[in-house]
């Protein structure tokens, strides 16, 4: 079961790694073969499905993304969270709202996650 103080925590972490560009420090949030879904994937062109699997993979993307975003910065608003799931309300890119939906194992670690957006 997460806690709310742990959904914050995780939350805020998460938007501080973003926040700071560091992509190393966003990846220590995901599972080696986590999923991740997203309708950028698919307006960048990365894959036609809009999912993408594996943290190589999705490094790739979001590096890229980082770079087509220099001046990403994401505001934080809500934090949702139910047994094994968390969901982040913040302020996203090019003035978009934005809704994460992650989905964590055991240890704390993302093995599914899904970007929702205005």
């Amino acid at each position: 079961m997460i806690t709310r103080e742990q959904a914050l925590q995780f939350a805020q972490a998460w938007v501080n790694a973003w926040n700071s560009h560091d992509l190393e420090a966003v990846l220590l949030h995901y599972t080696e073969d986590f999923e991740m879904s997203s309708p950028f994937i698919q307006q960048m062109g990365i894959a036609p499905s809009g999912t993408l699997k594996g943290k190589e993979n999705v490094a790739a993307y979001w590096r890229k993304a980082m770079g087509k975003y220099p001046d990403l910065h994401f505001e934080l608003h809500e934090v949702f969270s139910c047994v094994h799931t968390i969901i982040i309300y913040y302020d996203s890119v090019a003035g978009k709202k934005a809704a994460e939906f992650f989905e964590l194992n055991a240890e704390g670690k993302v093995f599914r996650a899904m970007g929702h957006y205005d």
